[in-house]
């Protein structure tokens, strides 16, 4: 940053100054002093220019009102910025209110204690609450109504300053005696605060001021110190947070009167006085601190005693009170931002994020490309392209091979192009205080070393290069040196940090570069000469000054250099002429020249002229041209760039008031005198005379110029003359090919259209009746809205295949900027079925694709895409069709295998005779078996009609089901779904059956034929006889174990005590002691005595019992059969089913009885049978569940 005096305000009758106040919202300044002095003052800015604008324009007092009501001096003055309120108070402890009404102050409220005298007032951040305090230490904290909220003594404390916490949770109290002690917003004490900064400092000392930044600008990184205390005895400490133990210590060496803040916490104002060397006379000075101790300006005033301090709200002045005068200066802030490409990009803070904000924003098109930054120290550009510095953030990996796992860099370098997409990047572990760049190389140096990295950029690489261009040893692109070594240029191993952090006396201050040169500034003044790219020490030179600010001309010849009290004086670094020299001598090689100029902030060197360069001093703009100055031009704008004798100049200033929203007025050009004294020439004499001026001061703008206003004239011979001079090849052909035209008013129109006046061109296209032209220039600049118009306004036919290009046209439009549905409409009319599919896509208009599928033609090149776009969102059967029509079968059944669609697939496979299919299949189902994924492999072989080998693995699941006693309805479930899979199978091998026996003509007989062969086929193929056979054995067996129970538990002993006898069929499937035990419950239930005695016998006998359960079962049979005989009661129905002539009777799955009607109802899907009257309670099928008709 860089600081100047710019206005001094006195203050009338010589009265002294004690404080001073800006109000950073409404731009009011209030100044109390001795005698009841208050004062509001503003400063505003009134110019009839529109350039210039900001620190430029004049400023006079728009305000200057003088506030009546105090008697004695003035002490604090503190501004309520949210309700435009100013409270103030005097050495008499009267307070003071007041508010704005019409345009003046007027008093509101006023409060005296008449006790003591007010230290310090402070409203809150949102300024709701101020807190008063008096030095007796009674403390009182009130709303912004004038209502009192709570009031304390603190008993033997002499009370000097307060401040709040930026969430108004927490108040500090300074007290006299330098203590800073911690209390939370109803008054309650927390704590004494450390104070780390007086350690060795010895006699008394006040506090001299408390500041907590509010945040209200953001912060410059993520928990930024914001608290800063200071003393009077110039040791001050910033803290990130009240109880802070490690905060940031500094010792300014100075008597402090007063602290604050910047608008963005970024800038520490710290005002008092400093003894100068050797002499007892003390000078006021304003030292100016970062967040974290880095001092960065000095200020020195005139006048006696400074008493206060106050930023404005932009950050751009700063008011002081010395003595009876109120001094301002201006500050030009170190801005962080960048020119590159028609680009300025810069970066500013958000109070609701920590990262920076940084925008890059094309000033050609007006777009702007935002990116957020954590930590961001610096941006430096060059050409076209960016590089932004920032601290390493931990979360992100580094992908840098060579940065070793325990030791991640702590910063990184992002090289980005003009729209802010990053290209590359390095992560270093010096810390890149100074970076400059080059069409080359990227160079960032420490206080004690710099880095060189040689970036590519590379336009057009395949995937396979880029990968080798990454693999590529750093060797020769990756360098550091320390700034104590000598280096010789030869070739170095590679980048070795460790040599970097070596101390050095002479510490680093600044840099810059060419392509060929690179200048190191160190700050005893002397600068070191390096070339490169080959690092090679060629001179060093010692200067009376520290430099803060270096720029080489465009061939490298000469230095500018800026020291840190902004004095701009010239190097020349190689030998030439001194046309400036009475003798003629030759000036030595490094001989600094007479030239000096002070106060300069900033400095650009022309690029297309060693001799030419414009400079910023004070507000005032000045160019050089061979070290003698042309007029300066009113100006606070910061240079981007100087080329072709036009100067652009951004008003960061103003882009930082609302930097969301760039505006171009904000960036303005400036045309040197010579540019503007030819013109002048042409406008006002003729071409000839300009062309003899031009003659005399040859430049490639000035004939490019004088070719511009031939053309105007229509003077060919002149404006090729021109256009040869500057060497503009297309110009040249230009005004050939306006040679060979005939007509006046044609060449009109084409020098229009040249200019780019293209309404204007236009209209003259039109009235000459050559629509064609018209139409053709409008193409040319894709102006398809208005071909169009044209081709549709224009009588007769137009061209077909010319309105199809404009629809595609209008469609592209559309289709950049994302709005797809009107882009559709177009392609639509101009045909254009690839872009309406991608439309269709982006839409997620599925409907409008199949339809698009149906209107292609067979084996159109976009089928395949547009199946690829079905198959993208797992749409199969649409996909397939698309695959299909463009003949790609096989494409289709990958589909199918991909969306899990396995009948599809199989069916496709064997429609267009694809035999990989079925190994395909089974090897996705033996990973899934290897995985124990048995149900997913089910589900695998049913999509694909393999229904006998899902029946296998589903009986393999219900066969473990019933070993592990598995709930038995989860057992039944798993049987049915088995029985109903070989079901499928009966039907698949049928259906096959029946479509080979379509040629039969009889269809008796081929019904019978088909069924009979696919038995036979059944035969031959099944492996396992017992899943076809018996598909249902496992599923009526538990089917009648839960029937029985069922039956037992509804109190129905005799059907309990049937269905239990039935189950003895199935002593293979359900553990036979759970058969026996449920007969032998049923049997003693139901009385039938001969039949549970039966089953006790049965249970005795099994040699699966162990002696123990034997000897219970006998005892239990003891305890029944001494009671009862063990005979039925009723005399039972022969137990098994009889043999007849039709084989075993069925058994009802309703009751468990057994069927001896000759009418019965059977499932038309397990063929069970049950009782009519029983099944016509029932929906579905008890056994098999499914749908009774």
């Amino acid at each position: 940053m860089f600081i100047y005096l710019s206005k001094k305000i006195a203050i009338p009758n010589n009265i002294h100054l004690k404080c001073v106040s800006w109000n950073k919202d409404q731009g009011f300044i209030a100044c109390g002093g001795d005698d009841g002095l208050l004062r509001v003052l503003k400063l505003e800015t009134q110019t009839d220019d529109a350039k210039i604008k900001g620190l430029a324009a004049p400023s006079n007092l728009s305000m200057n009102q003088t506030l009546e009501g105090h008697s004695g001096a003035v002490q604090v003055v503190t501004w309520n910025e949210q309700h435009e309120k100013l409270t103030t108070s005097d050495q008499n402890g009267l307070i003071i209110v007041w508010m704005l009404y019409k345009g003046a102050w007027y008093e509101e409220m006023i409060n005296n204690r008449n006790k003591s005298v007010v230290r310090s007032m402070s409203w809150n951040a949102d300024g709701q609450k101020i807190c008063i305090v008096y030095e007796d230490g009674a403390v009182i904290v009130g709303s912004v109504d004038g209502n009192r909220i709570w009031g304390k003594e603190l008993k033997g404390n002499q009370l000097a300053h307060v401040a709040w916490s930026p969430d108004s949770k927490i108040l500090l109290f300074g007290m006299a005696n330098g203590e800073v002690q911690i209390y939370d917003n109803q008054g309650n004490f927390i704590m004494k605060m450390s104070i780390s900064c007086l350690t060795n400092a010895t006699g008394a000392v006040s506090i001299a001021g408390i500041h907590w930044y509010a945040g209200s600008g953001g912060y410059v990184e993520p928990d930024c110190p914001c608290l800063a205390i200071c003393f009077d005895n110039g040791r001050c400490q910033i803290m990130r947070y009240e109880n802070d133990e490690i905060p940031v210590c500094i010792d300014t060496l100075m008597n402090v009167v007063s602290i604050q803040w910047n608008h963005c916490g970024s800038v520490l104002a710290v005002a008092g006085s400093l003894r100068a060397l050797n002499v007892d006379k003390e000078f006021n000075v304003v030292q100016f601190y970062t967040p974290f101790g880095e001092h960065l300006r000095t200020l020195k005033v005139p006048g006696k005693q400074m008493t206060g301090v106050a930023w404005e709200g932009g950050g751009l002045r700063i008011s002081l009170a010395v003595d009876s005068y109120i001094y301002f200066a201006n500050i030009r802030p170190d801005y962080k931002w960048g020119y590159c490409c028609s680009t300025v990009v810069y970066a500013y803070t958000k109070p609701e994020r920590q990262e920076y904000c940084v925008v890059f924003w094309d000033t050609k098109n007006n777009e702007k490309f935002v990116k957020y930054v954590k930590s961001l120290m610096s941006i430096t550009t060059s050409g076209d392209f960016c590089i932004l510095a920032s601290k390493a953030d931990d979360t992100h990996p580094q992908e840098d091979a060579e940065v070793e796992a325990g030791n991640p860099a702590r910063f990184v370098l992002i090289l980005c192009n003009s729209i802010g997409t990053p290209l590359d990047s390095k992560y270093i572990d010096i810390d890149p205080l100074f970076v400059t760049m080059t069409k080359t190389h990227v160079i960032a140096a420490s206080k004690e070393a710099f880095y060189l990295w040689q970036y590519r950029v590379e336009k057009k690489l395949t995937a396979l290069e880029i990968n080798q261009v990454t693999r590529t040893k750093r060797e020769g692109r990756e360098r550091v040196y320390h700034i104590d070594s000598n280096p010789s240029g030869a070739r170095d191993s590679g980048p070795d940090f460790a040599k970097a952090f070596t101390a050095t006396r002479d510490p680093i201050c600044c840099i810059t570069a060419t392509d060929k040169t690179l200048i190191v500034g160190r700050e005893s003044g002397t600068i070191h000469r390096y070339s490169l790219p080959n690092v090679v020490l060629i001179n060093k030179y010692s200067l009376n000054n520290r430099a803060y600010y270096l720029s080489l001309n465009c061939n490298s010849s000469r230095l500018a250099l800026i020291d840190i009290a902004g004095v701009l004086t010239l190097l020349d670094l190689e030998v030439r002429s001194s046309t400036d020299d009475i003798t003629g001598s030759q000036a030595s090689a490094g001989d600094p020249s007479k030239f000096e100029r002070k106060d300069v902030w900033d400095m650009k060197w022309a690029n297309d002229n060693p001799d030419l360069f414009a400079m910023m001093e004070k507000t005032r703009m000045y160019v050089f041209r061979n070290l003698d100055p042309e007029e300066p031009i009113q100006t606070s704008g910061y240079i981007c760039h100087f080329e072709d004798l036009e100067i652009k100049s951004v008003l960061l200033d103003e882009i930082m008031k609302d930097p969301e929203r760039p505006n171009k007025d904000n960036l303005i050009n400036f045309e040197i005198r010579s540019l503007r004294d030819s013109r002048a020439l042409i406008e006002k004499v003729g071409i000839e005379d300009a062309s003899q001026f031009i003659e005399d001061n040859p430049h490639p703008r000035l004939w490019r110029l004088l070719a511009e206003a031939a053309l105007q004239k229509l003077d060919l011979k002149t404006a090729e003359e021109a256009f040869v001079r500057c060497r503009d090849y297309p110009g040249i052909q230009f005004v050939k090919r306006l040679g060979n035209l005939q007509s006046e008013p044609m060449k009109q129109a084409e020098v229009a259209a040249y200019f780019s006046s293209f309404e204007e061109a236009e209209r003259m296209y039109l009235d000459m009746d050559r629509r064609d032209l018209a139409i053709s220039l409008r193409m040319k600049l894709g102006d398809w809205f208005r071909v169009l118009q044209l081709l549709k306004t224009g009588s007769g036919d137009c061209d077909d295949a010319l309105m199809e290009q404009a629809y595609n046209g209008i469609g592209d439009y559309f289709a950049d900027r994302q709005k797809w549905v009107n882009a559709v409409q177009y392609y639509r009319q101009g045909r254009n079925q690839e872009r309406l599919a991608e439309c269709y896509y982006k839409l997620e208009d599925y409907c409008g694709l199949e339809e698009l599928t149906t209107v292609l033609p067979e084996n159109h090149k976009l089928c395949p895409e547009i199946g690829q776009m079905f198959a993208t969102v797992g749409m199969c059967e649409q996909a397939v069709n698309a695959y299909l029509k463009c003949n790609q079968p096989k494409a289709a059944v990958d589909t199918c295998v991909h969306l899990n669609q396995w009948n599809k697939a199989v069916e496709l496979a064997r429609t267009h005779n694809m035999k990989e299919i079925k190994s395909l299949l089974s090897k996705y189902a033996s990973q899934l078996l290897e995985k124990d994924k048995i149900f997913e492999a089910v589900e695998l072989y049913r999509k694909a009609h393999h229904f006998l080998d899902a029946a296998k693995l589903m009986f393999k699941i219900s066969d473990a089901e019933a070993k592990k006693r598995t709930r038995p309805l989860r057992v039944k479930k798993l049987y049915v779904l088995a029985a109903l899979l070989v079901e499928d199978y009966h039907k698949q091998m049928k259906t096959s059956q029946q479509s080979k026996a379509k040629g039969k003509s009889e269809v008796t007989h081929q019904s019978a034929t088909s069924a009979l062969a696919g038995l036979l086929e059944e035969d031959a193929t099944s492996s396992d006889n017992r899943f076809v056979d018996n598909a249902w054995r496992g599923a009526e067996a538990y089917h009648f174990f839960l029937l029985a129970q069922r039956h037992l538990y509804e109190g129905n002993m005799e059907r309990a005590m049937r269905t239990a006898l039935h189950l003895r069929e199935y002593e293979d499937i359900i553990p036979v002691v759970e058969i026996y035990s449920l007969l032998a419950i049923s049997s003693t239930t139901n009385r039938a005595f001969g039949t549970c005695s039966q089953a006790f016998i049965k249970l005795e006998s099994l040699e699966s019992l162990d002696p123990d359960q034997k000897q219970l079962y006998e005892d239990l049979a003891l305890e029944i059969f001494t009671k009862y005989t063990p005979k039925d009661t009723r005399p039972l129905e022969q137990d098994r089913s009889t043999e007849g002539s039709d084989g075993k009777l069925p058994t009802c799955i309703v009751t468990g009885l057994q069927i001896k009607e000759h009418q019965f109802w059977m499932c038309s899907v397990c063929k069970h049978c049950a009782l009519e009257q029983e099944i016509s309670k029932y929906n579905f099928c008890p056994l098999c569940h499914s749908q009774i008709a």
